[in-house]
């Protein structure tokens, strides 16, 4: 399978399987809610590294401000060294990374979108 098509059916699939933390921030930034600027959901970055081509799927992604935002569960515990390494490519293409956790996105939405608006 074409590593289009791949990437492509990868999106679609966690567009529909958001979880409840992402679904709530969702609901508060689609169509144009936070400051008038359009967000992404599940939006694949493009990079190389050693020759090959690769990607990173961000949680959200807005391309006006170059801002990208990731909403951690526990997995991310585990793998902070990776989030670490995913960071330091993103913002070498140009794009700041924001990141939450899932309680603090359910626990205090309004104080995220806050902190969200001051890079918008």
């Amino acid at each position: 399978m074409p590593r289009s098509i791949l990437l492509k059916e990868t999106t679609i699939l966690l567009r529909k399987r958001l979880t409840p933390s992402e679904q709530l921030f969702w609901n508060a930034i689609r169509n144009r809610q936070l400051k008038g600027r359009k967000f992404l959901r599940q939006f694949a970055i493009p990079f190389e590294i050693d020759g090959q081509k690769r990607f990173f799927i961000a949680d959200f992604y807005c391309a006006e401000q170059k801002l990208v935002i990731e909403i951690d569960g526990a997995i991310h515990e585990t793998q902070k060294e990776y989030d670490t390494f995913r960071t330091e490519i993103i913002n070498k293409l140009g794009i700041n990374v924001i990141r939450f956790r899932n309680e603090v996105i359910e626990q205090n939405l309004p104080e995220v979108l806050e902190k969200v608006e001051k890079y918008l």
